[in-house]
């Protein structure tokens, strides 16, 4: 998605952003960005985890099924 952009690009891009938000706000939005990424990457791996201790417990589940 973003292979395109190059440093050209990112320089007009944050030029942008200095000029819409200013330089006293800019800090606290990487900061809100950088929370709210960290949060979503905690959720997905509890997601995947939670996910893969389930199919394990299906397996086993299965696996004393087929034993008499």
């Amino acid at each position: 998605m973003f292979q395109n952009i190059g440093i050209p690009g990112l320089i007009l891009i944050l030029v942008i952003a200095l000029i819409i938000f200013g330089p006293s706000k800019l800090p606290e939005i990487g900061r809100a960005f950088g929370t709210t990424l960290k949060e979503f990457k905690r959720a997905t791996s509890d997601l995947v985890s939670e996910d893969s201790s389930s199919r394990e417990g299906t397996k086993e589940s299965k696996e004393t099924k087929l034993e008499p």
